[in-house]
């Protein structure tokens, strides 16, 4: 049986998970929150931690976990490419500890960013808008930034021509922020949990991908499977399709 540290267990989706966990038959040995000390994953002996914290500790968190053999999954948002750059660097080329970067658990959400990739280079236009809670303390999401990363791959491979737009005058940035050339727009209003549509258009249609999480318990399986299997993906890992076998 699989042990595992959750860190923010005291949080919405780190309690959440602490009971996601413990149903599915892996033994959580530490609930480590914001008062407690993180050796609490050492003393109780976990081989995974788990991190729903927040950006400016998460880094750190992993750090210890790898510098202490610990795998770990990173649920947390604000994950950037500069902190996953620190990240391998520390785990050196012939790493034994699995990170696990996760952007998005919900099973839709992995899915809905695979056909936005796939759709991207047959469209001449793409956005993207995300909507959360405004209780969200980054922006764009996680999963907003990855979603426009592989489109933008996807558009670069293909040989895709940049995408079509004449503003000129936007000074209060009505037109979003640019991820990787892909305008990306957030929403933050109270009765979202998570939400994204992805706008494709071209000379006379258009085609949205849209997903929608109305409760935590839609990230739980993706948690589950993430947390199972980590050990088994020594180094860094981004995106819980790559345990979907996508």
């Amino acid at each position: 049986m699989t042990r595992v540290a959750v860190l923010g267990a005291r949080g919405r989706m780190g309690a959440a998970s602490v009971q996601a966990l413990s149903a599915a038959g892996l033994d959580v040995v530490a609930e480590v929150d914001v008062d407690d000390s993180i050796d609490l994953i050492a003393e109780s002996g976990a081989e995974v931690a788990l991190d729903f914290t927040q950006p400016a500790v998460a880094l750190d968190n992993v750090k210890w976990c790898v510098e202490h053999g610990v795998h770990v999954v990173v649920g947390t948002s604000g994950f950037d490419d500069a902190k996953v750059a620190e990240v391998r660097a520390l785990l050196g080329d012939d790493p034994a500890t699995g990170v696990l970067i996760v952007p998005n658990f919900s099973i839709g959400a992995v899915l809905m960013m695979r056909f936005a990739a796939t759709a991207a280079p047959f469209f001449e236009s793409v956005e993207v808008i995300e909507m959360h809670h405004p209780d969200k303390v980054d922006a764009p999401s996680g999963t907003a930034t990855r979603t426009a990363e592989l489109i933008a791959s996807a558009r670069s491979e293909a040989g895709s021509a940049p995408l079509p737009d004449a503003t000129t005058t936007d000074p209060d940035g009505a037109r979003g922020a640019l991820v990787a050339g892909v305008p990306v727009h957030s929403v933050r209003a109270r009765g979202f949990v998570a939400s994204q549509d992805v706008v494709f258009g071209g000379v006379g249609e258009t085609l949205s991908i849209r997903h929608d999480s109305s409760n935590r318990e839609s990230f739980m399986p993706g948690i589950v499977a993430a947390v199972r299997a980590v050990s088994g993906k020594p180094g860094v890992t981004v995106g819980l399709e790559s345990i979907l076998d996508l």
